[in-house]
């Protein structure tokens, strides 16, 4: 996510007035929603909301709201269902997502009243959210999954056997709050929380508090130049980072049944894999024409596992690029005849996943797809595949909340960097990277160039201008300067043979620039556009 981004934005609107830090407040279970008041009303002046389109931000080719006409709430778009949108291969769509939290029933199905219970103002509420939960949609809390699910966008040509290549190029958050949820019977520990607070047959939308459900109402803002979520202890702060994705990615399933949204399947939908960021490509299996792609659970932040049942959950504005793969097309990860469920990548992983009712099993399946993949990928013998997963591999739980539990591989790119062509490609002119302690780098002057930027140097300082953002940098420093924000990332930039190099994420978070990463065969392609 680009924090800068949000910043300048707000800067350049007039509505960033002066530091967040004096943003205050406490966590605050949804049974005493007044005692949360006051926490995000000091943040009106701080943070843009994005209701809409109209506000001049949207990156993509097209557009697709939340509302009446393009969700679904709790079940999954099948091959019966019409699109809301068809796009050509290659579009770029941007989505304004719903979280849920905050309009389901044991939290009163009425959006402005829960978060007005917080101290959040009318204008500070997302106008979907409101609609949505004031409409005739209906929604069945017990039976139906909880999520709002947007679109499906329909991709031009595409048919089942072909493979969706879905890069997220953008999130922005949408509101300055979001929600963290445990239910009863629901989570890592279903029979122990919530504590004290005992379900009712009688529960209602009327009533929410008889559902004994626990929400915590999580405020945002900066703190040190980085948007964090906070919480009071013995009246000291504990805060976390943001990092957000899209919870729900998926193309439609082959069947006249409208699934759920809980459960994850071999065609996506609540994968949770927190990876699957800025910057990451996610590849999908299509089984019914047009492909079907819809989107939705958008989280802020959220741990490995998700273990209380829901993450920091959030609405965001995301950004896709939608390009369709063609059966038997070298340029799909894995065997493109025989490509059956998820795989995703981002700069530093390729993420085999594996998905099952039982997390043996899950993390079974992880193993043979990562296995698969080193052997028909890049060519490592079965054997010696097993032997370095086992070395050198991370295995993590994306969730064990959703029916069906899910466990993805983290395989390190660098690893293999000897066998790979590595290349960025900026607005289609190719730049040869280098990797240095194990971090990619580009040659900084004639990528932005590519990219339409300019770029100078005068007495140790680089400057660089690439559309609404100036910025500077020092040689063998890791500090930036992005329109008078400070950047602190890993990796300083530095000089190799005489050309000024900037490690690739500096590119995005802190030149705007979208950097996706692409595997295609035994080349390894970042993807650069300006946003």
């Amino acid at each position: 996510m680009n924090y800068r981004r949000i910043t300048a934005f707000m800067l350049a609107s007039g509505i960033l007035t002066g530091s967040l830090a004096g943003c205050g407040g406490k966590s605050t279970e949804t049974s005493n929603p007044a005692a949360g008041s006051g926490t995000a009303a000091q943040q009106e002046e701080a943070f843009q909301v994005l209701q809409t389109q109209e506000d001049g931000s949207i990156m993509g080719d097209y557009y697709v709201g939340s509302n009446e006409d393009t969700i679904h709430w709790g079940r999954l778009p099948n091959r019966d269902v019409e699109p809301v949108l068809s796009v050509e291969s290659g579009s770029t769509v941007t989505f304004d997502t719903v979280s849920h939290e905050g309009l389901l029933e044991d939290q009163g199905r009425n959006a402005k009243e829960y978060f007005n219970g917080f101290g959040v103002s009318d204008d500070q509420i997302l106008t979907d959210a409101i609609n949505i939960t004031g409409s005739d949609i209906q929604h069945d809390f017990l039976e139906d999954g909880p999520h709002i699910v947007t679109g499906p966008v329909e991709i031009e040509g595409a048919e089942p056997g072909d493979v969706l290549k879905v890069e997220v190029l953008d999130l922005q958050p949408r509101v300055p709050y979001g929600v963290i949820s445990n239910r009863h019977y629901k989570g890592a520990l279903p029979e122990e929380f919530p504590e004290n607070s005992p379900r009712y047959d009688d529960a209602s939308a009327e009533n929410p508090e008889r559902y004994g459900d626990v929400s915590k109402f999580a405020p945002i803002k900066k703190v040190d130049d980085v948007w964090c979520s906070y919480y009071e202890v013995d009246g000291k702060e504990v805060t976390y980072e943001l990092d957000p994705f899209l919870g729900i990615m998926g193309v439609a399933t082959d069947t006249e049944e409208m699934l759920s949204s809980v459960p994850p399947t071999e065609q996506g939908g609540n994968l949770d894999i927190n990876e699957l960021g800025e910057g990451s490509t996610l590849y999908l299996p299509i089984e019914v024409e047009g492909g079907m792609f819809y989107t939705g659970d958008p989280h802020f932040a959220q741990g490995d596992g998700e273990v209380a049942l829901t993450a920091l959950e959030g609405s965001l504005r995301g950004t896709v690029r939608l390009t369709l793969i063609k059966s038997g097309s070298e340029e799909v990860v894995g065997d493109s005849a025989n490509f059956t469920q998820p795989f995703g990548e981002t700069e530093d992983y390729w993420i085999p996943v594996g998905l099952d009712e039982d997390l043996d099993e899950a993390m079974k399946e992880a193993c043979r797809e990562s296995i698969d993949f080193l052997n028909e990928q890049l060519g490592v013998d079965r054997d010696m595949a097993y032997a370095y997963l086992s070395a050198a591999t991370d295995y993590e739980v994306s969730q064990v909340v959703d029916k069906t539990k899910g466990i993805h591989a983290l395989i390190k790119k660098t690893d293999f960097i000897n066998l790979l062509d590595i290349a960025l490609v900026a607005n289609g002119e190719k730049q040869e990277l280098t990797v240095v302690d194990r971090t990619f780098y580009a040659p900084l002057e004639s990528a932005v160039k590519a990219l339409g930027g300019k770029y100078s140097e005068k007495d140790g300082v680089i400057t660089v201008t690439l559309g609404s953002v100036e910025a500077q940098m020092k040689l063998d420093s890791n500090i930036y300067t992005a329109n008078g924000d400070r950047v602190v990332l890993d990796s300083a930039v530095i000089e190799q043979d005489g050309t000024t190099m900037v490690p690739t994420e500096a590119l995005n978070k802190v030149l705007n620039v979208a950097v996706n990463w692409s595997t295609v065969g035994k080349s390894l392609h970042g993807i650069a556009v300006s946003k």
